[in-house]
């Protein structure tokens, strides 16, 4: 069994909690968040033990990992302090707002051998991992376009907004690291157009809510990517990719498969999932067999630290190229 802390037990970590704990390989060795209550409700739901400070887990030198689920600008100083104590890591993307700090971050990741695992669990989804290995398998010949299409069911509360980092680095940062996921490569240009098409609320805040990019891959490949964050029918993730030999589709699960024939209609379908815990549910669990098994096998971890990195900077050029008008070069 390997033992395991986690710190945050907000709404995603509480759902980290539950998969760690039911885990058969993991030991859910104690939970910290600064909200003491939460992580006592986690404890008690999962079967586990709160910890009173980072320290009690960072100290116990019978845990061998970490998961961080805390808030983002938490991230890179628990990737530090658990990379210095030997601990390996899983952390919720994105690691950091501000790429200077992540640099910052890598330099003692790398210092360290520290083993980091970025939490882009869409790579795990089953459909979106089949399709990208059909691709990469020569089943399409050359991959010429990509759509990925990420849409929210209603927008986050202000408040959370206002500290996000806004829809490019907090929302479209999946949707820039599954580009470079599907593709097996680095975009070399952005264009990117945001509005304030949903509620003036939040371009108020300095966000937009919907935003489209186009991304010219390294190898002159197009992917477009389109992010709303309102969508009356559910929650919307898509992925499109098409080549020299058709197309291959990752289409949205519905709550059930049943599909109605009637007068009214055919192939009427259930709803959408809600919302990313329900839709990436199984993702999620398989996230968590990767960090497994690669800490097991001694495999590097995939996706890691410099994926996160990538992300962040492609995501600020986007805002660079939404706010001037202007297609940008990504560099680092």
């Amino acid at each position: 069994m390997l033992r395991l802390g986690l710190f945050g037990a907000g709404r995603i970590g509480g759902m980290h909690a539950r998969n760690l704990a039911a885990h058969p390989e993991v030991e859910l060795a104690g939970i910290f968040d600064i909200d003491a209550a939460a992580s006592a409700e986690a404890a008690r739901q999962t079967g586990s033990k709160a910890v009173d400070s980072v320290d009690d887990l960072l100290g116990d030198a019978a845990v061998e990992g970490v998961l961080i689920a805390s808030a983002t600008d938490t991230h890179c100083d628990l990737i530090e302090r658990s990379a210095k104590a030997g601990k390996a890591v899983l952390c919720e993307k994105p690691i950091h707002l501000d790429i200077k700090r992540v640099e910052a971050c890598a330099k003692v990741v790398a210092n360290t051998g520290a083993f980091v695992q970025i939490g882009f669990n869409r790579r795990f989804d089953p459909s979106h991992s089949a399709v990208r290995q059909a691709a990469i398998g020569g089943e399409l010949g050359k991959l010429e376009q990509a759509v990925i299409t990420s849409r929210d069911p209603a927008p986050p509360p202000l408040d959370y907004l206002r500290v996000s980092g806004g829809l490019f680095r907090d929302m479209m940062i999946h949707d820039f690291d599954m580009a470079r996921f599907l593709f097996g490569e680095d975009p070399a240009e952005v264009t990117a157009m945001g509005g304030v098409l949903i509620d003036p609320r939040i371009g108020e805040v300095g966000d937009v809510d919907a935003a489209m990019v186009i991304l010219r891959m390294a190898s002159g490949g197009l992917c477009h990517i389109n992010c709303s964050r309102r969508c009356a029918y559910g929650y919307d993730q898509r992925v499109e990719l098409f080549g020299q030999h058709g197309m291959l589709v990752s289409a949205n699960p519905s709550t059930t498969n049943i599909e109605r024939f009637t007068d009214r209609g055919t192939a009427a379908r259930d709803r959408l999932h809600h919302f990313f815990i329900e839709r990436y549910a199984e993702s999620y669990i398989r996230e968590i067999d990767a960090f497994v098994s690669a800490l097991k096998s001694g495999t590097s971890a995939s996706p890691g630290f410099e994926d996160g990195r990538r992300a962040l900077v492609i995501a600020n050029a986007a805002i660079e190229s939404a706010t001037s008008g202007r297609t940008v070069r990504i560099r680092d």
